[in-house]
């Protein structure tokens, strides 16, 4: 592969550290500027505006200590991605705790309020426009934003525009001769010339040009140029875009079959990230197939090698590997030539093998984050080989890299809509994956977009059962994060669909949830109506462990508000059913709850005698903390009764256990 590095554009990289230096308008009235720098590197894809946006950055490393953080704000087909799932990705890059909900604002706050006080690099690349970069520009004077994007920034203030054309001549013959061997160049200087502007100095024509002169080395730039010029283009295609186009044909039409065919169905992978495993799975060939052909499209400029370390040992048959991405500028032409070369039941069953590949490494990711011994990590070791990871560490590292890709291939398929089982697979899988890895709140954001995914396929299909649990799983999400109301509303519509489906296990979760979220708000009244209910359904099925648990959060909710005999009444309900399970642990607690609700109305006597008979059970289920606080509270009864010196010993044996238990 030629080595890279960007050539030319001296005079724009000066133009842009001249930019980040100069005053800008709030230092010039006299103010502090209150947001970052930010500076806009606009033209047209394939001009070369990531590359140089990169090697900016290269230069600025020191600048920078808290390093550079990147994102994409437009699909590969030009999709703006939503803001919200912007900075997730930026606040899940961080390290940062990511809100978990539909709402675009709170995580956009998150990340402008975790940059506030670093110094960091933010380059947003494939910008569609302002509205989308506006809400992701931290309020820190000392970062910077470097946006990439094809139009102005319209809207943000003091954005000084760098505005890309072609390549001057002498990097043009660079970039020409790089793939080519500069002997072919020096030796036709005209035909290099010629071929430049058919290129319109485009470096991304230019590198696909100069690759097929590498693949064909008794071709002369006189071959090239003939080449160009034959390939037909549309009369419906932008002047500016027929160099581009002309270049990519040229370079596509010349692959071998197997080869062009896999450089089409890469378009499918999401986000134009791939690697062998996912190039093996769409062409439906060999992994040494797969990763020969990558090395070769990559070679001839097709595909970007990605700069990030393997996610761990580079052993052969593991997991792991390098990842290439197809540059947006190419992807949507390799849609377009996929659509007109393969009939859609073929496009189907790539997708589909793409998505059961997916599944299967998920399997395995999620198998190396369990315990040894346990189903899943033994479902994983019997994968084959080439789909296991070596480490748990490698499994990790491959979640947290891919997690974008894998998020965005869940997000289509549901959108794609014609493999709903599939996709249903996927983000279950994924979830697990997640959960295995990451722990529930960590992976709060990204597990909330997967349940909307999971209601969006069930509300499709008509799965009354997937609905209630994707709506339990969100508003469980909802209710964590404080947004109580959207909670209510979602576990009402978890118990209709709940009910609609003959669910009695979601509808009594969702009855219980119901009163739990009325706790929390402080209506005591609805907590122990929806308790009841849930209760009712519980006895209905014989299911005495959790009527017991209901009887007492019945209780509590009436002892709250105020309403003792109705939580006496439901307390010692709770004492008995636990008695009746041979439950000792919660017939103490019960008991205890009884004696605590006799003391509130004024019964010492009765409160003293119900609390020893607690104590009692207590011992006899080894429940130490439950003892100790058992003993206080008879001491406490004991000094208002007047007897002193028992209260002593009682709150003496309380604080022995209690040291005990800390031991």
């Amino acid at each position: 592969m030629p080595s890279r590095g960007l050539l030319g554009r001296s005079r724009e990289l000066k133009a842009l550290r001249a930019d980040i230096e100069r005053a800008g308008l709030d230092t010039l009235s006299g103010r502090k500027s209150p947001r970052s720098r930010v500076l806009l590197i606009a033209g047209r894809p394939g001009c070369g505006r990531t590359a140089l946006a990169e090697e900016l950055l290269r230069t600025l490393s020191g600048a920078y200590p808290d390093g550079v953080l990147r994102a994409r704000l437009s699909s590969p087909g030009g999709t703006p991605v939503p803001t919200g799932d912007v900075a997730r990705g930026l606040l899940t890059a961080l390290g940062a705790a990511v809100p978990a909900g539909s709402d675009d604002d709170e995580p956009a706050a998150a990340l402008r309020a975790e940059l506030a006080a670093r110094r960091a690099v933010l380059l947003l690349d494939d910008a569609p426009g302002a509205d989308h970069v506006d809400p992701l520009l931290p309020d820190a004077p000392d970062c910077l934003v470097v946006v990439v994007s094809e139009g102005p920034l319209t809207g943000i203030p003091d954005v000084r525009p760098c505005t890309l054309g072609g390549l001057d001549g002498a990097a043009a013959v660079a970039l020409l001769a790089r793939f080519a061997g500069p002997v072919r160049i020096t030796v036709d200087p005209r035909s290099a010339d010629s071929v430049i502007e058919e290129c319109g100095g485009q470096p991304a024509a230019l590198v696909l040009a100069g690759g097929w002169l590498a693949a064909r080395p008794k071709a002369s730039v006189s071959d090239l140029r003939t080449a160009l010029r034959e390939v037909p283009v549309p009369h419906e295609i932008p002047v500016g875009e027929r160099p581009l186009h002309r270049a990519f044909h040229l370079a596509h039409d010349g692959l071998a079959p197997s080869a062009a065919r896999m450089l089409r169905l890469l378009s499918l992978a999401p986000p134009g990230l791939v690697d062998a495993h996912t190039a093996s799975a769409l062409a439906g060939c060999t992994m040494e197939t797969a990763k020969t052909t990558l090395v070769d499209l990559a070679a001839l400029g097709l595909l970007h090698q990605e700069a990030e370390p393997d996610d761990g040992p580079s052993s052969p048959g593991t997991a792991t590997g390098p990842r290439y991405r197809l540059p947006g500028c190419l992807a949507a032409r390799a849609g377009e030539l996929l659509r007109t070369h393969e009939r859609p039941a073929e496009v189907k069953l790539a997708r589909a093998r793409m998505l059961e590949r997916t599944v299967r490494l998920l399997q395995s990711c999620r198998g190396s984050g369990e315990p040894a011994g346990s189903p899943a990590r033994e479902r994983a070791e019997a994968l084959p080989f080439a789909l296991r990871f070596p480490s748990r560490a490698a499994a990790a590292a491959w979640l947290r890299r891919r997690r974008a890709a894998l998020l965005d291939a869940a997000r289509l398929a549901v959108c794609d809509g014609e493999l709903d089982t599939l996709d249903r697979r996927l983000i279950a899988t994924l979830v697990r994956a997640l959960m295995a890895h990451e722990g529930p709140d960590a992976a709060a954001g990204d597990l909330y977009a997967l349940h909307e995914m999971v209601l969006e396929v069930a509300e499709r299909r008509g799965l009354g059962r997937e609905m209630a649990a994707a709506l339990l799983n969100l508003a469980d999400l909802d209710g964590g994060a404080g947004r109580t109301e959207a909670a209510l509303g979602r576990y009402r519509g978890a118990l209709e669909a709940a009910r609609s489906a003959g669910d009695a296990v979601a509808t009594g979760r969702a009855l219980e949830s119901l009163g739990g979220t009325y706790s929390e708000l402080g209506d005591w009244q609805r907590a122990a109506d929806w308790y009841g209910r849930a209760l009712e359904l519980r006895l209905s099925r014989g299911e005495s462990a959790d009527a017991a648990r209901l009887h007492g959060r019945i209780g509590g909710a009436h002892g709250r508000a105020g309403r003792w005999p109705e939580a006496l009444k439901e307390w010692r309900a709770a004492a008995r059913t636990s008695r009746r399970l041979g439950d000792l642990a919660g017939q103490a607690r019960a008991t205890a709850e009884v004696a605590h609700v006799q003391e509130r109305v004024g019964r010492p006597g009765e409160a003293l005698r119900t609390a020893l008979e607690a104590l009692h059970t207590a011992r006899g289920a080894g429940d130490a903390a439950l003892e100790a606080g058992l003993q206080l509270r008879i001491a406490d009864l004991l000094d208002g009764l007047g007897d002193p010196a028992a209260a002593r010993l009682h709150r003496a044996a309380g604080e022995q256990l209690l040291q005990d238990h800390r031991k």
